[in-house]
């Protein structure tokens, strides 16, 4: 699709966003299963739910706005998704994967904040002004969740610190106790 006008802009952006919510929803539950920390899961758990009140707030704008919700796939969404994938299938101690599923999670988040701060934007400049207000619900619950993630994250990877400490100590040779002998001079 051309894009001439800032509201074929907007339409287009929201179309993106819709279907990065939408591949999101396929993607938490595989998040939350590979989670260990049972308050991670939780948090992918209430995120999910979230994340399809934020594909339903879309939907209520493109009616309003009279277009179509489908779009070109989002390619941004798609390449974070991926790489949180990689993460779930890698082998690694548990906190050390929590860490890491929280660090790809924060990626996504912030490519959503990012996004919907521009909608929301473009949406004040067209005068869209129901659609400013599910915009900015969005938005703030976007910037809660990555919040949350950050507070969990300071006991998980503190955990994973641990978890390699602990590793290291394992690995390590058993120290020898060392004695040297001196020998006399003789003058």
């Amino acid at each position: 699709m051309a894009v001439n006008s800032l509201r074929e802009l907007f339409v287009k952006e929201l179309q993106d966003l819709y279907d990065a919510e939408n591949q999101l929803i396929k993607a938490l539950p595989k998040m939350a299963e590979a989670s260990n920390s049972e308050e991670l899961r939780n948090g992918f758990e209430e995120h999910l739910e979230q994340t399809k009140g934020h594909a339903q707030r879309l939907e209520t704008i493109f009616e309003s706005l009279g277009e179509d919700a489908k779009g070109e796939k989002c390619r941004g969404m798609e390449g974070l998704i991926k790489e949180g994938g990689k993460v779930m299938d890698e082998e690694m101690p548990e906190p050390v994967k929590d860490a890491a599923l929280i660090a790809a999670a924060q990626r996504v988040e912030h490519y959503e904040i990012a996004g919907y701060g521009t909608v929301r934007t473009f949406a004040e400049l067209l005068g869209e002004d129901e659609a400013v207000s599910l915009l900015e619900q969005t938005l703030e619950e976007e910037k809660e969740t990555d919040e949350k993630l950050t507070e969990m994250s300071e006991t998980i990877n503190e955990e994973a610190e641990s978890e390699e400490a602990g590793e290291a100590e394992e690995e390590a040779p058993p120290k020898r106790k060392t004695t040297t002998k001196r020998s006399k001079r003789v003058a």
